[in-house]
């Protein structure tokens, strides 16, 4: 229950897009088509799942265990950075269509702050293993969740007639902002 809990957490109550604010970049940058919000989405689970992994076990193995707790910020971000190039080069063989279609965002996944605030969240609030992987893959599919609803509401916007001083950045911040205040309909839910 306790997992259910966290799953639920995660992807409705502390929705990392509508919550804490991070990842807008690519939130607002990947969201003008589904398929590519859904590429987007898919590349951040996998890189937030495996560098939450990783990342906790050289924090309790290595910083904690030589006391260099000092370097956990700039050792995230190398590891976070080589499992995005692992991925690119992947995604480059595997399926090149979804390489192109992520362009520049993907390698902002380096950079992209949801990815390094969750693994140190998963630290700051104490998780054992099994409750960072799964508080980080629920985060990614809360991530997804906001990716690709955003990006079906601006699919749709493109078929209506938006006024002039309001298509484009304008319109997509509004409904943003929209979906966060529904999103905040599911805080008290769920506390953990």
């Amino acid at each position: 229950m306790e997992y259910i809990l966290l799953f639920i957490f995660a992807v409705f109550v502390n929705n990392v897009v509508f919550s804490q604010f991070l990842g807008i970049c690519p939130f607002l940058g990947v969201s003008k088509k589904i398929d590519t919000a859904l590429g987007m989405s898919a590349a951040v689970a996998f890189v937030l799942t495996i560098a939450t992994i990783v990342t906790y076990l050289i924090q309790y193995y290595v910083l904690n265990a030589f006391d260099l707790q000092y370097l956990q910020t700039i050792t995230f971000i190398l590891v976070i950075a080589s499992l995005v190039q692992l991925l690119e080069i992947v995604l480059k063989k595997v399926s090149p269509s979804l390489y192109q279609a992520l362009g520049i965002f993907l390698p902002l996944i380096t950079t992209n702050c949801v990815i390094l605030g969750v693994a140190i969240n998963v630290i700051d609030y104490n998780y054992n293993l099994l409750q960072g992987v799964v508080f980080a893959f629920s985060t990614a599919i809360g991530y997804g969740l906001a990716l690709t609803m955003f990006a079906g509401v601006r699919e749709s916007l493109a078929l209506v007639n938006v006024p002039e001083g309001m298509k484009g950045t304008p319109i997509a911040l509004i409904v943003a902002g929209i979906m966060a205040m529904a999103f905040m309909g599911f805080s008290g839910v769920v506390k953990l």
